[in-house]
Order: structure tokens, then sequence, then C-alpha cells
């Protein structure tokens, strides 16, 4: 195999446009567990996974509030394969409320073929296969763990079975029914010539179309740029034709797809809720009315914010919870109490509440932020110069 790079290192990033569906893309990112770490993924802590219910509500939200949405799919943060329960609920949930709304999947492949015939039975219409190298030599410099189960085995033994795993599931999801699409990222000087190689094989296993993404933050051993350029990616994609429908992707849109762990990562500003007609007001639980200092399971009252009449967000009125205890029906009880309100911040919560709120169309936002300026957030960012002067109701 020619081993010669591909690519030459760019200072300028690529950036090209993209054939686009109708309507916008929406990323639900439900799964928690990680199967694998690229190199270059941060170290930092991957965001916490949304519930199934916490996702649906988002969804629901965002069409309610009249997105064009053209495809919901399941991404990160972790990879929707390798814990899939939540994928199916999620799955599950989205196909009884919209049954014709386009759904996917972005994963390694790890547990692909175990689970093809299941995507399929659910609803589920697309995968795309996050696929770096077919040669486990290249894969053993590009990942710093894989994970096929639940324990790290040795790189060595991984990488050659991730490659394995890959080609299974292609011809799994083929065989199901389902389109699958090939997603590499480029690595001047690690895996820019195995893209032809790439695009052969896949194509052969039974892979519809390609995507190549330039690495966004890639550095060489000297500390520079080690991007590859719009020359390099022209080259790369005109290669992988041969074998493939090949797309080059919008950088804007590449941001943080390729870590296996991480999926592609969903802007915090985007998934913040909204609130509607029918929920104006955020509840906010705090131990001091300042900031937002008080886990969920000790709250005894909540502070209920929302707009006056000029439209600025207030605080509206205290109102009384709950005492703690009493397992799952002290959050039934909470629910009903929050029937005005879409959100509710507090310092923590656990997986029950989040989920028994979310089902009742409350999204739990876990935050140690100031109050004042995390609610004026929800309603827009907080327009400097105009400060609320707080009024409460009985």
């Amino acid at each position: 195999m020619n081993t010669a790079p591909a690519c030459t290192p760019a200072r300028t990033c690529f950036s090209a446009e993209s054939p686009r569906l109708p309507g916008k893309r929406i990323d639900l990112p439900v799964a928690a567990r990680a199967n694998a770490r690229l190199l270059s993924a941060p170290a930092a802590n991957a965001p916490r996974a949304m519930l199934p219910q916490e996702a649906m509500s988002w969804l629901d939200n965002m069409i309610s509030q009249g997105a064009d949405i053209g495809e919901a799919h399941i991404s990160g943060p972790g990879d929707p394969l390798a814990e899939v329960q939540p994928t199916l609920e999620t799955i599950s949930l989205i196909r009884r409320r919209h049954a014709d709304l386009p759904l996917g999947i972005t994963t390694l492949g790890i547990n692909g073929e175990q689970y093809a015939q299941a995507l399929a039975e659910h609803g589920v219409n697309t995968v795309t296969l996050q696929v770096e190298a077919v040669d486990p030599e290249v894969v053993k410099k590009l990942y710093a763990w894989i994970r096929p189960g639940t324990r790290t085995i040795p790189l060595s033994q991984a990488a050659g079975m991730l490659v394995d795993e890959q080609q299974r599931a292609i011809s799994a999801l083929q065989r199901a029914g389902l389109k699958v699409t090939i997603r590499t990222t480029v690595y001047p000087g690690i895996n820019d010539s195995q893209v032809a190689a790439i695009a052969e094989r896949m194509g052969a296993w039974g892979a519809e179309k390609m995507i190549l993404v330039p690495c966004t933050s890639c550095v060489d051993e000297m500390g520079s740029s080690n991007e590859p350029d719009s020359a390099c990616m022209a080259t790369l994609a005109k290669l992988a034709a041969q074998y493939l429908t090949t797309e080059t992707a919008e950088q804007a849109s590449c941001l943080n797809t390729a870590t296996a762990e991480a999926g592609v990562a969903v802007p915090a500003a985007a998934m913040l809720p909204q609130p509607s007609a029918a929920r104006p007001n955020v509840a906010v639980v705090s131990a001091n009315g300042m900031d937002i200092d008080l886990h969920l399971g000790q709250a005894t009252k909540a502070l209920i914010y929302g707009p006056r009449e000029d439209g600025l967000p207030c605080l509206l009125a205290s109102r009384s919870l709950p005492e703690p205890g009493g397992g799952g029906a002290r959050w039934e009880k909470l629910a009903d109490s929050f029937t005005d309100c879409f959100a509710l911040l507090t310092s923590g919560a656990g997986d029950n509440p989040r989920k028994v709120l979310a089902s009742s169309g409350i999204t739990v936002l876990v935050t140690d932020g100031n109050v004042e300026g995390t609610v004026d957030v929800l309603y827009g960012g907080g327009k400097k110069g105009k400060q609320c002067r707080t009024e409460r109701r009985s």
C-alpha cells in the first residue's frame, strides 16, 4: 500500500458547501457511554447525556416553535451503540410522535452487527459510520483507547477488532435495509493516504456514500497547525469518488465530530428549552436566592420567574414543594407543581426526577450560575441595561 501522505499541512482550514436536505438536522445527545477516544479528542469530560424523555421534549419544543427539522439524529456525547437501550427508547418516542421524521445515528460501529436489525425495526433510516482507517497500524496512531465491551483492552488488540467490527456492521446494516454513510476525518500524515482504501473497502462492504471532514484541531510535533487545506481535500475527494459517492463536509458542521466518545456536539445554546404560551415560566431552587446552589432532592421551595406585562423576566412567586422523601411519588407531585414552567434550574438532580419532569414537559437544567443571569439567558440572553426589580405574588 502506498503510504506517502496525500496532504500537505496548511494553516488554512478547508470550508466548502455541501448539499443539504430540506430542513435542519437536530442532533440528540442521548448516548452516555463512550467506547473509544481519539488522541486528538479534548481531555475534558464529555457533556452529560440527555435522557430520552428530555430529548423528546426538546425536539417537540423545537418543532412547536416552528423549527424546520428535516432529520433527528442520535449522536453523542458517547456512542449510541455502546449502551443501546437509551438509543432505542429515544427512537421509539420519536416514531410515536413524529412518524414521518427521518431518523439516523452516528456510531463507531462497535456492536453494529448485533443491533442492526433492532435499529431497522425501530425505524432508523440511516447510519453514519465513523471510519478513520482500515489498517490497524493506522488505527493505533489515532486512538488513545478502544473499548469493544465493558473494559478497555490493549490497543494492539483492539485496533484490529475495530476494523473487523466495522466491516461486520456495514454488512449487517446493509442487509437490514439501512443506508450507510461513511464519515472520515482527515489527519494529514496519519490517515490521508488511507482515504482511497477506506472508500474502496466501504463501498465493497455495502456503504452508499462518504463524507470527508478536515481535522479542525490538528497540530504537528512542533505545535503548528496541521489542518488539511482545500486542495488536499479536493484531491482526496476525487480519489474516494472512484469507489463511493463522496462529499466534503462544511467545516462549520464538523466541529467535534471526529471523536468517537464525543460524537457530534450540540452547542449548549441550541439545547436550551424555550418558553411557550402554556409554559411561560422558569422554576429555580436556591438556598440563598441569588445563586443556583441547591440540589433538587433537598429543595422545599422554588422561585418562579416569568415575564411581566412588558416582557421582562422577573421573580413572580415563591412556591412550596413536596417535602423530601417519598420516592417517585414526590417527583410526580413536583411535576404537578410546575405545570406553568418549561424549565427547572438546580445545582443537581438524579436521573429519575429528570425523567419524570421531562415526561411532563419540564427540562431540568443543572448549573451553578447566578439565578437572574441564568434566567435571562433562557429568555433570550439578557439585555444589558435592563434590570428587573423583583416582585412577588402569593
